[in-house]
């Protein structure tokens, strides 16, 4: 057979090919002839699954895809080991990836994800921490508490707990009328967006510190929690000078009963990941502080949500909404949701091989 003539780039004549790369042509044309069948199958069955997921596929493609796949594996290697052709490397490359995606990638898309966290798994995350949730909770009304008492025994103590500033009228002294103007309606209700998204990064910024605070045995996580609610301590006290605790407690359970129960998750989360390092089981200290950390995690993921939703309560219905049965009939419209969510609503864990 006579070698072919390849036109050269040099000279006006030509110059037959090398019988070596005769040969190496050869082999990859019959390489490609034997096993392109497969390929092409194997093409044809994860197009279909990239369009539709496996209600696409047969039961006879399902079942031979693992060896289809092992089949192109093993071509891709044969491939890099005898120098095939580019176009032949290439090709096998990127049909091997796709095949290793559907076979071993991840099952879940980011819809299906945002689906079971919201419909069941934000909710059991949340449960499986009742006794950090049930612990939160005791040190933020004791929290309250020993605000309320500092202040009452000395009035110094509110400028250390809540430095008001020169301009602000919640301070001890301040007339009823005073204090009645601050929980009022805000007129510049254009720059409402702005104050949401200032609130949101606040809220967050505390909520994600008694989170981090946690690897520290959890104890930062709690002071942090006994700081945060002795402010609302010494304002309870300051307007009960007044009377005004009724209103006060209106206008706070508006995004209230949303952010103080985004941030008691918070610090749940944190002493779940302090109990695990404390107490860590059958388990080493690392892996046990691992699983917790996985399901705090989840939990912290829907607390930033809790976060957005307390912020835009907090910059629109608390800001325009000034009946104080109004505002505490959305404030308690909110926990009730809230608790329902967590403790009530109840959906089974998918199986693992769903």
């Amino acid at each position: 057979m006579k070698a072919p003539v390849i036109s050269s780039w040099f000279g006006r004549g030509q110059v037959e090919a090398s019988p070596d790369i005769e040969s190496a042509a050869l082999r990859s044309d019959r390489f490609r002839l034997e096993r392109e069948g497969e390929w092409k199958r194997l093409e044809a069955i994860l197009a279909r699954m990239e369009k539709g997921g496996l209600r696409r596929i047969a039961d006879e493609d399902l079942i031979a895809l693992p060896a289809l796949y092992r089949t192109a594996a093993s071509s891709l290697s044969v491939a890099r080991e005898t120098s095939l052709d580019a176009a032949t490397l290439a090709y096998l490359e990127a049909l091997v990836q796709r095949a290793w995606f559907q076979v071993y990638g991840p099952r879940q898309g980011f819809v299906r994800w945002l689906r079971e966290f919201v419909f069941g798994g934000w909710s059991r995350a949340v449960r499986s921490l009742w006794l950090d949730t049930c612990i939160a909770l005791f040190v933020m009304v004791a929290g309250t508490v020993v605000g309320w008492l500092l202040v009452a025994q000395d009035e110094a103590w509110f400028y250390r707990l809540f430095p008001a500033g020169m301009m602000d009228a919640r301070q001890p002294g301040a007339s009823r009328e005073q204090l009645l103007e601050t929980l009022g309606h805000d007129a510049g209700a254009a720059g409402l967006a702005g104050f949401a998204a200032q609130l949101f990064s606040n809220n967050s910024a505390v909520c994600i510190l008694a989170f981090a605070l946690g690897f520290a045995f959890g104890i930062p996580s709690l002071l942090l929690l006994v700081h945060n609610m002795a402010l609302l301590g010494v304002l309870l006290w300051l307007y009960n000078g007044q009377g005004l605790v009724a209103e006060l407690a209106a206008w706070l359970s508006v995004h209230g009963t949303t952010e103080l129960f985004g941030i008691m998750l918070s610090g749940a989360a944190g002493l779940h990941i302090g109990r695990a390092m404390a107490f860590p089981g059958k388990l080493p200290v690392l892996d046990a502080a691992a699983a917790a950390g996985r399901r705090a995690a989840v939990v912290m993921v829907g607390v930033v949500i809790m976060m957005i939703v307390a912020a835009i309560l907090e910059a629109y219905p608390r800001q325009l909404v000034e009946d104080t049965s109004a505002r505490f009939m959305i404030g308690g419209t909110m926990l009730v949701f809230w608790l329902a969510y967590f403790y009530l609503y109840r959906r089974a864990a998918p199986e693992s091989g769903a």
